[in-house]
């Protein structure tokens, strides 16, 4: 028997093209582009702020340097998209799909990531201040130097995560899972929250911490 025939649908590769053509020659910011499929766009530096992009397929697309700001990612798949030095501020990324994502330089201030599951995602030096990150799953997470002021962590999953030099001012840090999670030299930890971290789980690199305002219940 001979080998079956592949057929590809031309006029949807056609649309697509098209498409990518038109966002990188003028930009998409604030159209309806929900559901769309950009699966391994090169769509670097487009200005896609504000758009819609909720359900879309951007799995493995090149979004480096690409303006996502107040965008809506909800339900998007971002598998194994490149991030990197995107400017993602403000933008609705809950329940979206960010395995092996590339957020290296991405600027994350104010972005709804509740829920979202980035566990063991590098995210060290990223801002992530402001950001709802409630529920968030960031075991194993990489959070060296980010900037986390303000951000709310309420029941995320901080276990193992790595927090070195990380900005904790002003976060609420009652009701997580800090088993194993790796503190040290935090701006907003004081030794009162030190020593409770300790008894949770946490470890800490540095002796003393930080006396500044993060606040856990007694």
């Amino acid at each position: 028997m001979g080998t079956p025939v592949e057929y590809v649908n031309l006029t949807e590769l056609d649309e697509k093209s098209c498409l990518i053509r038109d966002i990188l020659q003028n930009g998409a910011s604030s159209q309806n582009l929900s559901g769309v499929n950009l699966s391994s766009a090169n769509l670097f530096l487009a200005d896609l702020s504000s758009a819609d992009l909720s359900g879309a397929d951007l799995s493995n697309a090149n979004l480096s340097s690409t303006n996502l700001s107040g965008t809506n990612l909800s339900s998007a798949d971002l598998i194994d998209a490149d991030l990197s030095d995107a400017d993602l501020s403000n933008a609705d990324l809950s329940g979206a799909d960010l395995s092996g994502v590339n957020l290296s330089g991405v600027n994350l201030s104010g972005v709804n990531l509740s829920g979202v599951n980035l566990s063991g995602v590098n995210l060290s030096g990223v801002n992530l201040s402001g950001a709802n990150l409630s529920g968030t799953n960031l075991s194993d997470a990489n959070l060296s130097g980010a900037d986390l002021f303000l951000a709310d962590l309420s029941r995320a999953n901080l276990s193992s995560a790595y927090l070195v030099d990380a900005n904790l001012s002003g976060i609420n840090l009652s009701g997580q899972n800090v088993q194993n999670t790796r503190f040290g030299n935090n701006q907003g930890i004081s030794e009162s929250i030190k020593r409770k971290l300790i008894q949770k789980g946490a470890i800490f690199e540095d002796s003393p911490g930080d006396r500044s305002d993060i606040l856990l219940p007694h």
